[in-house]
């Protein structure tokens, strides 16, 4: 037992020296864009809990709305626009408590009915 103690210690010994004397890598870590200017309209979905979501239009509510019925709200939002479906954005926003497969949920629901530009929303700390 003993010589597998030194043994043990001699390469603790040949770890510790030798660890301060390998390159560090870098990683290129991705940044996030900047828009040139915010959209007039922005069609906001905030996820309640699984089957429930609010509707939010240039920050004002217009109301609950079940699953099902999500595509088509956004939609009807969209189209009374004025530059049609592709000029207006969706954004999701949920609370830390929410299961992100209901986010996905809502995302692929979107998806499914042909509505473009469909981000997730994203609170910065500051630092």
């Amino acid at each position: 037992m003993v010589p597998f103690i030194d043994v043990m210690l001699v390469l603790l010994i040949i770890f510790m020296v030798s660890a301060p004397l390998l390159p560090t890598g870098m990683v290129d870590l991705p940044t996030m864009g900047k828009a040139q200017k915010a959209p007039e309209k922005v069609v906001e979905i905030v996820v309640e809990d699984e089957d429930r979501v609010k509707l939010r239009v240039n920050s004002r509510d217009a109301g609950m709305v079940m699953l099902p019925d999500l595509a088509t709200k956004v939609k009807e939002v969209q189209d009374s626009a004025e530059g049609g479906m592709a000029a207006v954005p969706v954004i999701i926003s949920a609370r830390k408590d929410v299961r992100y497969e209901a986010v996905v949920k809502i995302m692929d629901t979107l998806q499914r009915a042909g509505i473009g530009r469909v981000g997730l929303s994203v609170r910065t700390t500051g630092g």
